[in-house]
């Protein structure tokens, strides 16, 4: 540090950094990493190479060395690499006896290492010092005879050297100690490549036999496997066949394997021995349980297919499938759709014993609720039940049991199927068990009535021709469900086929006169079909007059008009037209105007083709005009909606439009007094002033019409508009509309409105 005259220390300036921003260019770690490399910063420069050249230098370099390879070992004598670096180089001097010394310390340091003991003998084997090397593998053999790599390397050394029996001792050895399975098969196939086949035999059968006490425990089946094919593959037939045999009987049917019984069937069909294979097959698949069966199945269908015919390819694929479904029902037992599917395939191809017993596995699983929905599937494995020993096992009582097993089953305070006591009375009538089928249907009313039970037992009446039967289920049907119209009707088609006609009319009568009816509009349709069947038009009419006084439906009043245009008679015309007069009168007040406009359609169409010019000009001035509209929407919550568009029809002889109608007549008069006027007092002007008179006027009128249509805004709340072209003369012939009309207070606000002058039509018109 510097130092100023008077003795005080000077603090050297720190550079101030103005821009502290960073810089445009980042350098990361990473990027300064990459250059070191790519410059070899971190490379140190090889050692400069030595070279000898007289032997004085030779025994200095050596004497480094070993110096310090023995300094390496002082300090720490247990790093075995170290040991045979340095035996590695005092071998590559050629220095042997040196670098046995060496191994040999290294030896008594870890005689356990493995690798030290392989080192040492390819030294002995490379400096083809073999007795050495077998004295070295005998050691190590003895110390470690768990080490298979010290055997596999003495057999190769001593099979290399040919000495075979030295080598095949030494394999005896090694067995002695129960090796693994790889050490078994390399003695076998040392003994096959000498063309020993009975001492591989020998073998197989020594380690067979070993390995039977282990596999008590863990069972193999591959290592029968393979001796059955060195038997088969060396030509010995019956020797490899004696092998599976005696795998299966060993294994038996605890430890049983696919596997094996695959391996056997693949041998057979090698021999073209197709029954043997497909007896094995069958076997096989009889006892192995079916979810470790997935090869079998597969293997099996493999062989049906190339050797077998058409039935025996059917039955593997039924066996298959027949597995699967037995895994669903397993799964889920009230899954009656699989039930259903497997049943189905049963009774294609098996015995009745095995289906009946499928069956009644079925059917035990009731449903857990008692509720409709949750038995309609399995009521039909009771169905399907029944129809199948009736049909396919030809066991009609079996049959019978079925059905009244099913019947007390079913919960008929709940709810009941009509189906299956259909099915049972229709069983016994095939049986020629008339009383019998007659008792079930008839508990069955009494136990559960039901629609559908009284229309099929009345229906199995009426084919045996028992029409008191059938009039007596008939009275007990409409004691139990008196609303129904079809019931009624029905009987009523019955007492007419069988010509009791006042019956007929006595049922149509008391149908009619119930206070409550499902379908009254096809009893009354019924009744008056009846009526005029028989001709009764006086009865007709009168129907027509009573139903009218319940309903003025339209098409009532115009199937009463059609109906006196088609009988023949002199005066029909004029009732058929009476009849639509009468309806126009009685529909005036109807608030359906389309119903209204049909009617005056249908007799607009008879005008057309049975009236006179003056009738149909009659009827056309009826007809209502379409006008489109517009009101106003609420939401639910009370809103505005927007506004909606609809057509309106306006009748012209509504009497809510006759104000209007009186309102535009004095405004055509005081528009003519107007112009009277105006033509006294401005006849040079008379042209211009009488075109704006009439704009005035027409404003006027169509001013006095929105007022009348204002006044019924204020009854009805929804804004109406009509698009209709205005007439010039104030909208002469049109009649009011129907949704809207003017009250008295708008009369008479419109005739105190009639002097006003022009001014005030015009405030009017913007209004």
């Amino acid at each position: 540090m510097a130092s100023t005259a008077a003795g005080k220390q000077r603090i050297p300036k720190v550079a101030k950094v103005k821009n502290k921003a960073p810089a445009e260019v980042q350098i990361t770690a990473e990027q300064l990493l990459r250059e070191a490399k790519e410059r070899e910063l971190e490379l140190l420069p090889p050692p400069p190479k030595q070279k000898i050249t007289d032997k004085e230098e030779l025994n200095d370099y050596k004497l480094r060395k070993r110096k310090g390879y023995e300094d390496n070992i002082r300090k720490n004598r247990t790093i075995i690499s170290n040991w045979i670096k340095y035996a590695q180089w005092e071998e590559s001097l050629n220095e042997i006896q040196r670098a046995r010394s060496i191994y040999e310390r290294a030896l008594d340091v870890d005689h356990r290492n493995i690798t030290l003991w392989l080192k040492y003998a390819e030294m002995e084997m490379k400096s083809r010092q073999v007795n050495h090397a077998r004295n070295i593998w005998d050691r190590a053999i003895t110390i470690l005879p768990r080490a298979n790599q010290f055997w596999y390397k003495y057999t190769y050394m001593e099979e290399m050297l040919g000495n075979i029996a030295g080598c095949r001792q030494v394999f005896e050895r090694w067995m002695e100690w129960e090796p693994e399975e790889q050490a078994w098969h390399s003695y076998i196939n040392f003994e096959l490549r000498y063309k020993e086949v009975e001492k591989a035999r020998t073998i197989y059968e020594r380690y067979i036999l070993l390995r039977l006490i282990i596999m008590l425990f863990h069972p193999e089946v591959k290592n029968w496997i393979k001796y059955s094919r060195f038997e088969e593959r060396h030509g010995y037939i019956a020797h490899s066949r004696k092998v599976f045999e005696r795998a299966v009987e060993f294994f038996g049917e605890e430890n049983i394997d696919e596997n094996l019984y695959v391996a056997f069937a693949k041998f057979e069909e090698r021999q073209k021995e197709s029954e043997r294979v497909r007896v094995i097959y069958k076997y096989a698949l009889d006892r192995i349980p079916k979810q470790q069966a997935q090869a079998l199945f597969k293997n099996y269908t493999m062989f049906e297919k190339k050797f077998g015919d058409r039935r025996g390819i059917e039955d593997v694929i039924v066996s298959k499938r027949r597995f699967q479904y037995e895994e669903e029902v397993k799964a889920n037992p009230h899954n009656y759709d699989a039930w259903f599917d497997y049943l189905r395939l049963l009774e294609s191809d098996a015995d009745p014993d095995a289906v009946r017993e499928v069956y009644e596995r079925a059917i035990a699983n009731v449903p857990p609720i008692q509720e409709k929905r949750h038995w309609r599937r399995y009521i039909y494995l009771w169905i399907n039940y029944a129809l199948y020993e009736e049909l396919e096992v030809k066991d009609p009582e079996r049959t019978r049991q079925v059905y009244q097993a099913c019947l007390e089953l079913i919960p008929h305070k709940k709810f009941t199927y009509a189906k299956m006591w259909l099915m049972y009375g229709k069983f016994e009538i095939r049986q020629k068990n008339l009383p019998g089928a007659r008792r079930g249907l008839g508990t069955a009313i009494g136990k559960c009535p039901k629609n559908k039970l009284f229309k099929g037992y009345i229906e199995l009446e009426l084919q045996l021709r028992e029409f008191d039967r059938c009039r007596k289920l008939y009275e007990k049907y409409l004691e139990f469900s008196p609303e129904n119209c079809t019931t009624w009707i029905k009987f009523a088609e019955l007492e007419t086929i069988l010509g009791d006609v006042d019956r007929a009319r006595a049922i149509f009568e008391l149908a009619i006169g119930q206070p409550r009816l499902d379908m009254p509009e096809v009893l009354w349709k019924a009744y008056i079909d009846f009526e005029i069947e028989q001709e009764e038009y006086d009865n007709t009419r009168e129907l027509y007059k009573r139903l009218l006084q319940r309903t003025q439906h339209v098409k009532v009043w115009i199937s009463y008009a059609q109906f006196e245009l088609s009988i023949d008679s002199s005066d029909r015309l004029q009732r058929c037209r009476q009849i639509y007069e009468e309806a126009n009168k009685g529909l005036r007040s109807c608030e359906e105007k389309e119903e209204r406009l049909m009617l005056l359609e249908s007799w607009r169409d008879y005008e057309q083709e049975f009236g006179s010019d003056g009738s149909r000009e009659r009827v056309k001035k009826l007809l209502p005009e379409k006008v489109k509209r517009r009101r106003k929407l609420t939401a639910e919550d009370g809103s505005d909606a927007g506004w909606e568009e609809y057509y309106d029809y306006i009748f012209p002889e509504d009497s809510a439009n006759q104000p209007n109608l009186k309102l535009l007549a004095m405004a055509k008069m005081w528009k003519k007094q107007q112009q009277q006027e105006d033509e006294v007092e401005e006849n040079e002007q008379q042209s211009p002033q009488a075109e704006d008179e009439d704009e005035s006027v027409e404003g006027s009128l169509a001013a006095e019409k929105e007022s009348g249509e204002s006044m019924d805004e204020k009854k009805v709340p929804e804004s109406t508009y009509d698009d209709r072209a205005d007439d010039k003369e104030g909208g002469g012939g049109g009649g009011g509309s129907s949704s809207s009309s003017s009250s008295s207070s708008s009369k008479s606000e419109s005739e105190d409105e009639q002097p006003s002058k022009k001014d005030k039509c015009g405030d009017s018109d913007k209004e």
